[in-house]
């Protein structure tokens, strides 16, 4: 045979250059020599505490000599709660010539020959987390990252499963890379059909040197296992963000207030009177946090200068942001402020004072994105001057709440001495997320860039929020969210009603379908509700209310996911009560509306459905409501866990952009 005379199985750390046929998970060399490893384990320490095992595998180059020598830590934690491992490797420098690390994955998985098939998120600006799935390709598969955030384009997660797996049942295996920038995910087949998954940060060329004793550690790999299909799976992802990532202010999720975003109402024209209506209009609906966004800074008419210049403008706040604030408070809401610290336009003081801070390619001309650079927030001075101005805003003001926004790949991410940054440049952003965290525990964070360009859970370890996207066309909201749901809970997606038509698509749905979709998130307002008339005023209230009513179980029951013939529905359950959402995308094919099965529903507890929400027309002859709906709408219709699973919930046949809102409740358990 043409093959080499050793045999391998598959290792924790599949080396490089002896003959393995698994992609190494560690390619390193020492000025372009002594590239060959041969891991071996050294020792090994293990722990069982509260839950949560952990296992460190101790592991060197057993063919290195003593000035060559690297050491390799794997870390493994089994979170028992959640049925989720977390995986992580550093590296330490142990010879005395400088190494450099090409490639370090967070951790190496073995994924059985069955499960066959891929699932991942394409998109781009306005169009984030688009469900692709298929078969693996034969030469495997990877997936690059290189816009030094979690990117619209590509989110740092992928699922494997069987080909007959769907989101309620089937085999799934499902990965996070816990990592706000770059990142590199693998698949390779092995000769048996089975594989081998890897994920990492992508380095850029000459990113990552170690000197002698020096250490690295990668970002973490989150992994889980379902047979209860993709809905398992995410709910394992949906616990564990909400158990072990998420840090609320005070200790505990307080119940999510209904935002009112100025950006799409006003954009950068900022007018006290047109600031306070809106304000006074927001707090008759039910809103209770009123977020004032960009164009409240000097020399901020458009979006091509005064970034980096974080103080009120004169002429728009003569007296600061404390009247308006002040304003807002009295009319029984909090008050959020868009930041955007990171960044910086050319025209501002700042660069003006301090070109040298931002991130460039030394004698190349800048490259702008958004009319504005990126700071390079790891050198000390620059993460200094943007804590104090932040700290002033806090400290001086009743702000509970920041929409952090970053709004551009990085591009000549090199720092002042021509090194590559892109790395270092996330952590620094970890650093200063948790100083103002730890200075002003009260405050809530969003995490926003360009909408969804920078989900994950990494962030989410410092913030509160996404914003999931910048296109608040209820339609487009639809797939966006059925997305972003595979990866996090409801309560930290952002949702919320935009103009019609929506400014991202010029497309227009009725306010009760967009209020209908904003629903299952964590609702807000992005529009002028100055101008609504009395009948849309009243339906967005009601939902706004119905919100309210309700996110005590969207923000902690179990999330579940599936497609009809004509569209999606998404339901949230606790042991008592349910809500359910029905929406119709595009025109039926058919006469009738297939019944809706609800496998979740274990067990035979009587559950009483109530129609509680509904949006758009029915697809029928005449104008007569059916028997079984008028008494979903009035005493209820009582059905059993069973008749639910195997028969199915009637639905009315809907025209396109409608949606259907259910209560299920139930005395036993």
């Amino acid at each position: 045979p043409g093959s080499l005379d050793r045999l391998d199985g598959i290792p924790m750390l599949p080396g490089f250059g002896n003959g393995l046929s698994q992609a190494p998970a560690l390619r390193a060399h020492r000025d372009g020599t002594q590239g060959v490893q041969e891991w071996v384990c050294q020792s090994y320490q293990q722990s069982d505490a509260e839950g949560v095992q952990t296992l460190l595998l101790h592991l060197v180059d057993a063919t290195a000599d003593i000035d060559a020598g690297l050491q390799v830590t794997l870390t493994l934690t089994l979170h028992k709660d959640t049925d989720l491992l977390s995986m992580r490797t550093s590296v330490q420098n142990t010879g005395k010539q400088t190494v450099q690390l090409d490639w370090l994955a967070a951790g190496t998985v073995p994924i059985a020959a069955p499960l066959s098939e891929l699932g991942s998120f394409s998109g781009q600006w306005a169009h984030e987390y688009q469900w692709q799935r298929g078969p693996v390709p034969m030469a495997g598969w990877q997936q690059h990252n290189r816009h030094g955030r979690s990117s619209h384009e590509a989110p740092p997660a992928c699922f494997l499963m069987t080909p007959q797996a769907d989101d309620a049942e089937g085999e799934v295996i499902a990965a996070q890379l816990a990592w706000s920038g770059n990142h590199a995910f693998s698949l390779d087949r092995n000769e048996d059909g089975s594989f081998l998954l890897q994920a990492g940060e992508w380095l850029a060329p000459g990113e990552v040197r170690l000197a002698a004793g020096d250490r690295v550690q990668s970002p973490t790999l989150h992994v889980t296992w379902s047979k209860q299909g993709l809905n398992g799976a995410s709910s394992n992802f949906h616990a564990f963000a909400r158990r072990h990532v998420l840090r609320w202010p005070h200790g505990r999720m307080a119940p999510r207030p209904v935002h009112l975003n100025t950006w799409e109402a006003v954009y950068f024209d900022h007018d006290d009177a047109t600031l306070r209506e809106l304000a006074v209009q927001a707090a008759a609906l039910g809103v209770e946090r009123f977020v004032l966004d960009d164009g409240w800074f000097p020399g901020r008419p458009n979006d091509g200068s005064g970034l980096g210049d974080w103080w009120p403008d004169p002429v728009k706040y003569p007296q600061g942001l404390t009247p308006l604030i002040a304003h807002v408070l009295g009319l029984g809401m909090g008050f959020g402020l868009w930041v955007e610290p990171e960044m910086v336009n050319p025209n501002s003081e700042l660069y003006r004072q301090h070109p040298d801070w931002a991130l460039q390619s030394l004698g190349r001309t800048p490259q702008l994105g958004r009319n504005q650079l990126v700071l390079d927030i790891s050198r000390p001075e620059v993460s200094e001057y943007l804590f104090e101005k932040l700290s002033t805003l806090l400290s001086g003001n009743a702000i509970s709440y920041l929409k952090w926004d970053m709004n551009r790949d990085l591009a000549q991410a090199e720092d002042a001495q021509g090194r590559m940054a892109y790395g270092r440049q996330v952590k620094a952003l970890y650093q200063l997320l948790a100083r103002v965290r730890a200075a002003f525990p009260q405050v809530e964070i969003e995490s926003c860039a360009s909408g969804g360009g920078r989900m994950d859970l990494g962030v989410l370890q410092h913030t509160q929020r996404f914003w999931t996207s910048d296109n608040n066309d209820a339609l487009s909201r639809v797939t966006i969210q059925s997305g972003a749901t595979r990866l996090f809970p409801l309560e930290v997606l952002g949702a919320h009603v935009g103009p019609a038509p929506a400014h991202s698509t010029g497309r227009g749905q009725s306010i009760d379908f967009r209020g209908a979709v904003a629903l299952f998130g964590h609702m807000g307002v992005e529009a002028d509700v100055r101008k609504l008339d009395a009948t849309e005023h009243s339906a967005l209230a009601r939902w706004i209310a119905l919100y309210k009513e309700w996110r005590g179980v969207l923000h902690t029951g179990a999330f579940h996911q599936g497609q009809t013939a004509n569209g999606v529905w998404w339901l949230v359950q606790t042991p008592r009560q349910c809500i359910l959402g029905v929406y119709t995308t595009q025109a039926p094919s058919s006469q009738h509306h297939a019944p809706l099965r609800l496998p979740m529903l274990m067990g035979e507890a009587a559950w009483c459905l109530r129609l509680i929400g509904r949006a758009g027309q029915e697809r029928a002859r005449g104008q007569a409501d059916t028997g079984w709906l008028e008494t979903m709408q009035t005493s209820g219709l009582v059905l059993s866990g069973s008749e639910l699973r195997v028969l199915g919930l009637p639905l009315l046949n809907m025209n396109p952009q409608s949606a259907l809102i259910f209560s299920l409740t139930s005395d036993t358990v």
